[in-house]
């Protein structure tokens, strides 16, 4: 009997739980709908309706935008920067007008989100430029409009001349402000051909903590050296190239007496090094594989080279040379000739003309004639001479001088299109730039040169320079420009008392080796930029 009371009682119990938990269930949803955010209300500085919103006098984007809204325009505003991430949380907006404001700066991703955008009017504006791919992500785009702004045609704009060429969206004509050559040119019209933003320049990648006077590179089993003469400590130093580090070390030496000139010669894959000294002679080394040293194996004439200044190897019939030029009052201009065991005197060229650079070039005396090989000896105590290898005798004959050039200090060449130059220094006085007319060298270019030393040309991918070094100001980078057949300026070094200019390129990387007397020996890194990136 009392279990059954039990039983009745616990079923009564049942309706009442139920309630209960209908009760709690009720008051949860109640508190979660009452933590429900409220939607956004329109900004005090706009006027908005269910899908259109109208925004005037703000002096920034507002932030509270309601979402749904599908048509936007902002007009008569005070701000002029429109940042990243501008337009958040609106996935609907399909019409966005920021026109007849004072925009002056947009960022890249200031649209970013905006996926169902079709129409985006930026008219009527101060815009200059536009960040590259600011217009990546709208997919649904349709019509652009950028009327009315002061676009300036340069290689930051390049890429919407890019953009314009591919785009499906329908773009209003617009017009360039500058640079002068463009102005009120029809962008639309314009091709990414005609604006040239590949430049380089020589950024400093390295220093050397010694001075030097010439630096050479070469190659050798396979790898790319680089050889520095060093004359106060007497050493060749050669350098190879850390493909870990990333940078050049210490890979020999060869040790003398007042070290000016190291020159590399491979001859059938052996290493040869010709040392010339101030004092105690000149050498010639062997580089020794199993020894895995240097070792001397011939000196160089002291009667004949006294004080050399300059020494240049060259290959002629398949016979090779090395020529010094001498530049003591008793000495001689030598050429020396591989004889298979050594190097032997060949022709002295110059006697007691105190020379103090030799150059090794190929030119041709009428267009239909074959280049041969001459020499260009330039002296402190004449005007350059030039020398004409004669086939018959095997011998360098002189031919002329280069007129009204005195006191040159060196000369160096260089070709352009199959045209032949020289760049000439001069230590007081202007250097200069000739090209050879077929029978003599006739003046291009000159170039304030005062206390230069070192006016080098050389040749980096398809990138003619000359650098003109100065033992009293910085030193000049000039760059070929071909349509007007002359060097421009483009970068200064700071180089103290230069040298000599080295191109060095090892694993697609190029470098500048820069020869100090006074200073540190200086590594500079070729690099290409791209204004348009």
């Amino acid at each position: 009997m009392e279990s059954e009371r039990s039983r009745r009682m616990g079923n009564a119990c049942i309706p009442l739980r139920r309630i209960a938990c209908f009760l709690c269930l009720f008051s949860v949803v109640l508190l979660t709908e009452g933590k429900k955010p409220a939607k956004p209300k329109c900004p005090a500085v706009c006027t908005c309706t269910k899908d259109n919103a109208l925004c005037e006098n703000a002096r920034s984007i507002p932030r509270t935008v309601p979402p749904d809204v599908i048509s936007l325009l902002f007009t008569s505003n005070s701000f002029d920067v429109i940042s990243d991430d501008a337009f958040i949380g609106l996935p609907h907006l399909e019409y966005l007008f920021i026109e007849n404001n004072n925009i002056k700066s947009i960022s890249r991703h200031t649209f970013r989100g905006l996926k169902s955008l079709i129409h985006l009017s930026l008219a009527n504006n101060n815009l200059q430029t536009l960040p590259k791919d600011i217009f990546k992500g709208l997919d649904s785009l349709t019509n652009v409009d950028l009327r009315g702004n002061s676009f300036n045609c340069d290689c930051k704009l390049k890429w919407l001349v890019e953009w314009l060429g591919h785009t499906n969206a329908t773009v209003e004509d617009i017009y360039c402000e500058g640079p002068p050559e463009y102005k009120k040119r029809k962008i639309n019209s314009l091709s990414p051909k005609d604006f040239d933003c590949i430049i380089t320049e020589f950024a400093k990648s390295q220093d050397l903590p010694y001075q030097s006077l010439s630096i050479d590179t070469f190659s050798y089993m396979n790898d790319e050296y680089v050889v520095i003469a060093q004359p106060f400590t007497g050493k060749c130093i050669f350098l190879e190239w850390d493909h870990v580090e990333k940078t050049f070390r210490n890979y020999d030496n060869i040790t003398g007496t007042s070290t000016v000139v190291c020159k590399p010669i491979v001859i059938d894959t052996q290493l040869y090094v010709i040392v010339a000294q101030l004092f105690g002679g000149s050498h010639i080394y062997k580089r020794d594989g199993f020894a895995n040293k240097f070792i001397k194996i011939q000196d160089i004439e002291v009667l004949k080279i006294r004080k050399p200044n300059d020494i240049e190897t060259f290959k002629i019939e398949n016979n090779w040379y090395f020529v010094v030029a001498d530049s003591s009052k008793a000495g001689f201009t030598t050429i020396y000739k591989w004889n298979g065991n050594g190097f032997y005197s060949h022709q002295s060229l110059h006697a007691w003309y105190r020379d103090t650079d030799v150059e090794y070039l190929e030119i041709a005396r009428t267009p239909l004639t074959l280049r041969t090989p001459h020499l260009i000896l330039s002296s402190s105590s004449q005007r350059p001479v030039i020398y004409q290898w004669s086939k018959a005798t095997q011998l360098f004959t002189n031919q002329t001088d280069i007129p009204n050039m005195e006191d040159v200090y060196a000369v160096k060449h260089f070709s352009v299109k199959g045209d032949v130059y020289i760049c000439l220094t001069r230590f007081i006085g202007d250097s200069k730039v000739m090209k050879w007319g077929g029978s003599s060298f006739q003046d291009i270019q000159r170039m304030p040169s005062r206390g230069s030393m070192v006016f080098q040309p050389l040749q980096i991918n398809n990138y003619q320079y000359a650098i003109l070094g100065s033992d009293y100001s910085f030193t000049q980078v000039y760059n070929w420009d071909a349509e007007k057949a002359r060097f421009v300026k483009f970068q200064e070094l700071n180089v103290q008392a230069p040298r000599s200019f080295t191109h060095v390129s090892i694993n697609k990387r190029n470098f500048l080796f820069a020869s100090s007397f006074k200073g540190n020996t200086q590594i500079y890194k070729h690099v290409i930029v791209d204004l348009s990136a």
